[in-house]
């Protein structure tokens, strides 16, 4: 299976307890207009990260003889979020979160160019950067 241009492999990592966060919904998603603060974005993909926190294949589902790989092509310059809901997560583990859901905006210089977004996670913080 080819690789999604955009993961969160590596980790969902619940730092309060030091464990990846399994079962957590994630959306890729693309800007479509952006007028000001009324943005708007469309879903690509959904996914939901495994129990070593991972969330491997953003992409959306194939219609039959279609290549999944072929569906998303990233393009220059153009804004993408990845969204994380973490509510039902932590109240899964008996604690209230002050974050319900995370999103994490970036844009693509080099459509080349895999996108690894990992993402830290805490009931009142989270922490992002650009992997690899």
């Amino acid at each position: 299976m080819s690789k999604s241009p955009v993961t969160c492999h590596g980790e969902l990592l619940d730092s309060s307890i030091g464990k990846p966060a399994a079962g957590v919904p994630v959306q890729l998603q693309q800007l479509r207009s952006a007028d000001g603060p009324a943005s708007t974005f469309e879903t690509l993909a959904d996914g939901v990260t495994d129990y070593d926190g991972r969330c491997m294949q953003l992409y959306p589902e194939a219609a039959p003889g279609q290549k999944r790989e072929d569906l998303i092509k990233l393009q220059a310059g153009r804004l993408y979020k990845v969204v994380f809901k973490t509510k039902d997560y932590f109240e899964s583990t008996g604690r209230k979160c002050f974050y319900p859901w995370v999103e994490i905006t970036f844009e693509v210089p080099n459509p080349a160019e895999h996108y690894h977004i990992p993402l830290l996670i805490s009931p009142y913080s989270y922490t992002t950067y650009r992997g690899s």
